[in-house]
């Protein structure tokens, strides 16, 4: 398996994009990724997205952005696998390069969310839970969050108030983001006063919905000296139903596909510049740094507090406003975290340049921790 880098990057902001189709997003992002990258034609083109047919109307994503690509001929798939369809994608587009298939694949990650009423989007982004067992029964995913944050207070003596610095960094920092939803800062006060939600769930404890796409146009690294290096790359699984779980309290599919990923880069946590997590709730953050090594169990809280996720900080966490800031079009989500590390680790930031970033590190989930991939970039 040859090493492979990330030589072409591309994004649209997320918004409410009732203007532009879910091929126009696509095909604007893929297109800024081939001329980021200076490449006119690929082998291959992996698209992800969780949602096209039920709130768009349209699979067989794959052709149809290879067309409108002026990619017609090549080979096509979407791949689905619910919030962690980009991270999935990513990572059969980097097997495809590793393996020597396929010289230049194109991943792209699209979405479009906000065009039917809230309850329908709702009931389409519930479909990542167990059909049977969960969603048969009434559940919604900020339903179950809220079941998991409730646990986590009790069983770890923290208030409601403890997670504010989760979405006081996110909103920080998308605010010198012109891609993000909401460029907006917070205050304490302000995290305090949001609506219920699910409780203990507020509105600033949940990411919001948004359209958007993102691209990464990746070859082998031999090809392209000087691009981020994909050091790292692993994916896991855990049960889909949370009360199937050993520990509901403990992210198993992180815990194991961090582990594999540490390996391959011969890395640790130490050793991590910054993280991009999937902070679709601000108890997934938490969960999500415990269950990588940056923090003991009941710690991700903790790190918060501290200090140690804000930029400058031991490990600065939503640098660009993560999913609750930037916005969680979910399908792309995981192309958003992986364009903003590979920027990152070029100094292509601007203001919310990470100094002397060497080593960056994503973690793309779907479902409440169903799938779960983890790359690490190097520069």
């Amino acid at each position: 398996m040859r090493e492979v880098a990330i030589l072409g990057v591309g994004q649209t902001p997320v918004r409410e994009h009732w203007d532009i189709s879910l091929r126009a997003l696509a095909v604007e992002a893929g297109r800024a990724a081939l001329a980021d990258a200076g490449v006119d034609k690929v082998d291959a083109i992996y698209v992800s997205n969780m949602n096209s047919d039920r709130l768009v109307g349209q699979r067989h994503l794959g052709p149809l952005v290879a067309d409108y690509l002026g990619q017609r001929g090549v080979e096509a798939v979407k791949l689905e696998a619910a919030c962690g369809s980009a991270g999935s994608a990513m990572r059969q587009g980097l097997l495809a390069v590793a393996s020597g298939e396929m010289a230049r694949v194109l991943v792209i990650g699209v979405e479009k969310l906000t065009e039917k009423p809230g309850r329908e989007t709702t009931a389409a982004l519930a479909t990542a839970a167990d059909a049977d067992y969960e969603v048969e029964h009434g559940i919604t995913f900020v339903g179950l969050n809220a079941l998991i944050m409730r646990r986590y207070m009790h069983q770890y003596g923290y208030t409601h108030g403890d997670f504010a610095p989760f979405a006081l960094t996110a909103h920080a920092n998308a605010a010198r983001n012109p891609n993000a939803l909401y460029r907006y800062a917070i205050d304490q006060g302000e995290y305090e006063r949001g609506r219920n939600v699910a409780d203990p769930i507020t509105l600033y404890d949940a990411s919001p919905i948004g359209d958007g796409a993102a691209a990464l146009l990746l070859v082998a690294a031999k090809s392209a000296p000087g691009a981020v290096r994909v050091a790292g790359s692993a994916s896991s699984t855990d049960t889909v139903a949370v009360h199937d779980r050993e520990d509901i309290l403990w992210l198993k599919a992180a815990e194991q596909s961090a582990a594999r990923a540490y390996a391959q880069a011969a890395v640790g946590p130490e050793d991590i510049d910054l993280f991009e997590l999937h902070d679709a709730f601000s108890i997934m953050a938490a969960l999500s740094l415990e269950a990588c090594g940056f923090a003991a169990r009941g710690g991700g809280v903790r790190l918060g507090l501290d200090g140690d996720i804000a930029p400058g900080g031991r490990i600065p966490i939503s640098t660009m406003g993560g999913l609750k800031a930037r916005g969680h079009p979910v399908g792309a989500t995981g192309l958003y975290q992986l364009v903003e590390a590979t920027l990152q680790l070029r100094g292509q930031a601007g203001p919310l340049q990470v100094p002397g970033a060497r080593t960056a590190m994503t973690q793309n989930i779907g479902g409440s921790g169903a799938t779960i991939v983890t790359h690490i970039l190097k520069n």
